[in-house]
């Protein structure tokens, strides 16, 4: 049997894609997908989601019911899960924050990172778009612990949901600075075990040396210091402020401006430290 080609037409011409001049999708719809796979790998594994409530929940239920009337005689907002739950919804952030730089590194080490570097895609994009996705996680993280602190603690403070929807954007704006703290740290050292040994020898000393669990004055006198100059402490007291409408003053204007500084100094570094070689 024979085979005829035919060649075509004088005239003719064949279409053929011209790739020479393609340089990817967009920045932003790099940063919507990217966001999208970010948050599909946490829900293909419910585990993350469980643990990930199980300790700021566990926080809430000891110091709400195991140390709430110690320390009643130190505060006068009349409920202690009231004063509590502002500092809880700031450091639930910080916990939330560390696990990014720990993703970022986990992302390095099976390879997903090098696939995304041959390919036109923007490692700023990367980076932003992991910010934005646990960002969304923490978003509904915070929302479930309000939830769980109205039904099961009484939480019902004087701001009502004005101060408390303040009180929580607060807290995503902490959370999302930290994040990029994390992640400069991450793009650093690229290890888990030191990330994590980096990220709770600075949660500790940040969380309990602050304003989160107890008022400055309860504090001894050195760690009263300590916790003045604490930028949590600016957090805390702020998200209380707002949570139950107590007089705002600069609190709430030193805690965004903090954020804001940490957020921007660390995506610079977290960008610079990311484009160097795996």
């Amino acid at each position: 049997m024979t085979t005829i080609l035919t060649a075509p037409r004088t005239g003719e011409q064949q279409s053929v894609p011209d790739r020479t001049n393609w340089h990817g999708a967009g920045v932003w719809t790099q940063i919507v997908v990217l966001t999208g796979r970010s948050l599909r790998a946490v829900l293909k594994d419910p585990r993350i989601v469980i643990f990930s409530l199980l300790q700021p929940l566990i926080m809430l239920t000891l110091f709400s019911q195991v140390f709430g009337k110690a320390l009643m005689s130190s505060i006068q907002t009349g409920s202690y899960i009231n004063y509590l739950m502002p500092a809880i919804l700031v450091t639930t952030g910080i916990g939330a924050s560390l696990q990014s730089g720990v993703g970022l590194i986990t992302d390095m080490k099976n390879g997903v990172l090098g696939r995304f570097r041959s390919l036109p895609i923007r490692m700023g994009s990367v980076l932003l778009a992991r910010s934005l996705a646990d960002l969304f996680r923490t978003a509904v993280q915070l929302v479930i612990l309000l939830g769980a602190a109205a039904v099961l603690f009484g939480f019902s403070p004087k701001g009502g949901f004005l101060g408390t929807f303040s009180a929580w954007l607060l807290a995503l704006l902490v959370s999302w600075s930290l994040t990029w703290v994390f992640l400069a740290i991450a793009s650093w050292v690229r290890k888990e075990e030191v990330m994590q040994s980096v990220g709770f020898l600075a949660m500790f000393p940040l969380m309990f040396a602050s304003s989160a669990f107890v008022p400055l004055k309860a504090l001894p006198d050195w760690l009263s210091i300590v916790a003045r100059i604490n930028p949590l402490t600016y957090a805390v007291d702020a998200s209380r402020d707002l949570s139950l409408a107590m007089p705002v003053g600069t609190g709430v204007f030193s805690a965004v401006g903090t954020s804001a500084v940490l957020l921007v100094v660390g995506a610079f570094f977290a960008v610079k430290g990311f484009r160097r070689p795996l």
